[in-house]
């Protein structure tokens, strides 16, 4: 059977699609391939609110996550944690030898502009990283307080995970002065897993250009420079099928208008959050709680795992908690084509199979 999945990602693709990654192979040093990948940029450049250029990556989202942080880090890094994918940052920047000091907060928590304040202020970082959307956790960042910080340090390269908003919730690079903002196909967008997006400031154009150990296929100026030079070219064979699909996407996701969409998940996550104070606990501050998936807080001591199988059996999953989090909170995500009476046909048969 198949099942509507309200998991972090991936998320359901419709079945147009997913049949857009059926059509023929074309050669990736090809016209067509230089007009696709363009096509898709000057789109995502509209997703994005951004001018910069676009860069396009087959790996997920961590790839881009690993590339940012190795690549535009001159000095030191200063990772904000809210969860488990701050975590990672830190962890993509030990690993690569990139020196980094993590702020973390309790989980539920959010990272303030006042946080961000304290940590610039004294000058040791080149490099900042911030979690827009936490999925374990369910905490979004309140990035435009953040940014009025950021902007004061000009030296500072400012890495932004959108993994799990954009697309789903108002994200204007420009506007933020973000410089690497970096997100995946298979969540808010609506597409199947597979390649990450990431678009670059000249600022860290330059920043990158100070490092010596970029790496090789995660190097974001290797990126970068090939598409100046080469026409929307890169330097290793793309996910052509996904990009077929995610050509045919973006036409839709603006046909359908950006705020529009944005409106269209914020009301299904206040109907989420609605749900979950009545019957649960939200998990994160109600002011920070993520605009794509809910983390609620499972006072009643329900056995997640049973419920979820339940819920299989009727064409549906959700999603436990992560890591120290399972059994203790569950996660029901809002994000990609969903609409409202979705949220609400997979709500009546929790009430029904929980008796709430």
């Amino acid at each position: 059977m198949n099942k509507k999945l309200f998991i972090p990602g991936p998320i359901d693709v419709k079945q147009d699609v997913l049949d857009q990654m059926t059509r023929p192979m074309i050669g990736h040093r090809s016209k067509d391939a230089s007009t696709i990948q363009k096509s898709i940029s000057e789109k995502l450049n509209k997703v994005f609110h951004t001018k910069e250029q676009i860069l396009l990556s087959t790996s997920s989202g961590s790839g881009l996550m690993e590339g940012a942080i190795r690549s535009c880090t001159r000095k030191k890094a200063a990772v904000f944690s809210v969860g488990s994918f701050g975590d990672r940052w830190y962890k993509m920047a030990i690993s690569n030898n990139v020196p980094a000091d993590k702020f973390s907060v309790e989980a539920g928590k959010a990272t303030t502009a006042e946080m961000v304040e304290e940590v610039l202020s004294t000058g040791k970082y080149d490099l900042i990283t911030i979690t827009h959307n936490e999925t374990s956790t369910g905490v979004e960042n309140p990035i435009y307080e953040i940014s009025q910080v950021i902007k004061k340090y000009q030296d500072v390269v400012w890495c932004l995970d959108a993994v799990s908003s954009m697309g789903g919730t108002k994200i204007e690079v420009d506007e933020l002065g973000v410089d690497i903002c970096i997100t995946s196909t298979q969540k808010a967008l609506g597409l199947p897993p597979g390649m990450a997006i990431a678009s670059m400031s000249e600022k860290a154009v330059e920043a990158a250009k100070q490092v010596e150990f970029r790496g090789l296929y995660l190097d974001l100026l290797e990126l970068y420079n090939y598409i100046q030079k080469k026409d929307y070219q890169y330097p290793s064979t793309p996910a052509l099928s996904i990009m077929y699909a995610m050509d045919y996407q973006l036409d839709k996701i603006l046909e359908e208008g950006l705020d529009n969409r944005y409106e269209r998940h914020l009301s299904m996550a206040e109907y989420v959050r609605e749900w979950a104070k009545k019957n649960f606990e939200l998990f994160p501050e109600e002011r920070y709680a993520s605009n794509t998936l809910t983390t609620i807080n499972n006072v009643r001591g329900i056995n997640v795992a049973e419920l979820n199988k339940e819920l299989g059996k009727r064409g549906y999953a959700i999603s436990n908690g992560y890591g120290d989090l399972k059994e203790k909170t569950f996660r029901i995500s809002h994000m990609g084509d969903y609409t409202l009476n979705d949220i609400k046909e997979l709500l009546e048969n929790i009430n029904d199979i929980l008796k709430l």
